[in-house]
């Protein structure tokens, strides 16, 4: 029987499911991002020249209807008045919605980056991304540059700044993508180690399969075992079901970005029905993260690598079938309309 391409997409959902050992239910999850919290919900914010450590992880200076009852002095700080917000909405909240803050992070530039950037994106996507390099740099399941390194390493030294002055919450559950060390995993052990954590909150992040990048064909996509993973990062845990090889990735086809969405949204599910805290960092890719903010409703907000965005969910659970969705099938790589290796100049 020949290969239908569109099954792939399914695959993906399907394989997750399967791992987990989810049923289908007669409910689902409709997400909405809570907007006039963050300077990144608002269309005037430029994503482009935004820089999340200037100011407060972009934290609205403003009031709050609950200042009144929690700080009549006006002695806490905006994250302390922000977080009793987020407390009182949830204890307001009836038994179906829920909120959460998750700070997602992309992880520090990686060689795949650099690529992408020295053969121009056409040239990058019809050819040099099916490659594990070019004789000189490797980029399969792609190791991150000295200057990711030093993002990563801002992103830790800004974490400790807000810790201390800004007494933001530390996240209570850290989840990172499971694509190697010198990206995401680096990346959020760079971040986040070392930092004073409160003790009921330690850094101790769990890998998921579905917080990766667009899946297939590129090979800076293509995940390590299980067993390499953990004996690079010993600490790090690992979802049930968690498999040994890479089960997802294929040569040949690449997830669209509806089906990457579909993805993240089941990710999401995962997330808000099995895991009670409100602070939740994700490690993860500019795709991966794209795909999530259209998930909850969110504006597009591109992230440049290493960058951070806090986004303020509302999650009701809502009786009865999810509206239906037609995801359309995982694509091969485009042709070339240049040659992608054209001869030096003299």
């Amino acid at each position: 029987m020949s290969f239908r391409p569109f099954l792939f997409v399914w695959t993906i959902v399907t394989v997750y499911l399967v791992m987990m050992g989810e049923a289908s239910t007669p409910s689902y999850i409709q997400y909405t991002t809570v907007t006039g919290f963050f300077l990144q919900d608002e269309p005037s914010t430029n994503p482009g020249s935004f820089d999340y450590t200037a100011v407060n992880f972009g934290l609205i200076d403003r009031p709050y209807d609950t200042d009144g009852e929690y700080d009549p002095r006006a002695e806490k700080t905006q994250w302390q008045r922000f977080d009793h917000q987020v407390f009182r909405y949830n204890r307001q909240s009836g038994r179906n919605v829920q909120y959460k803050v998750i700070f997602m992070g992309r992880h520090g530039e990686g060689y795949h980056n650099v690529a992408e950037s020295f053969y121009g994106t056409p040239a990058w996507n019809c050819y040099w991304s099916e490659k594990d390099g070019n004789g000189t740099v490797t980029w399969a399941d792609a190791h991150i540059t000295e200057a990711g390194v030093k993002q990563a390493q801002k992103a830790n030294a800004f974490w400790a700044k807000e810790l201390t002055e800004q007494k933001v919450p530390a996240p209570e559950r850290y989840y990172t993508s499971p694509l190697e060390l010198d990206r995401c995993l680096s990346t959020a052990n760079i971040t986040f180690s070392g930092l004073h954590l409160p003790s009921r909150r330690p850094f101790v992040p769990e890998v998921k399969e579905l917080l990766r990048e667009a899946i297939g064909i590129h090979t800076c996509d293509r995940r390590s075992s299980k067993t390499y993973i953990h004996h690079t990062y010993p600490t790090y845990t690992f979802e049930a079901g968690f498999a040994e090889n890479d089960l997802l990735w294929r040569p040949d086809l690449r997830e669209t970005d509806p089906a990457t969405e579909a993805r993240l949204k089941t990710l999401l599910d995962d997330v808000f029905s099995h895991d009670d805290s409100t602070y939740i960092s994700f490690t993860s890719h500019s795709g991966a993260i794209a795909a999530a903010l259209r998930a909850i409703s969110h504006r597009p907000f591109s992230l440049v690598t290493g960058a951070v965005i806090p986004v303020l969910i509302k999650a009701e659970t809502v009786q009865g079938s999810p509206p239906s969705t037609s995801i359309p099938a995982s694509t091969g790589a485009p042709s070339c309309t240049a040659n992608p290796t054209p001869s030096p100049t003299s």
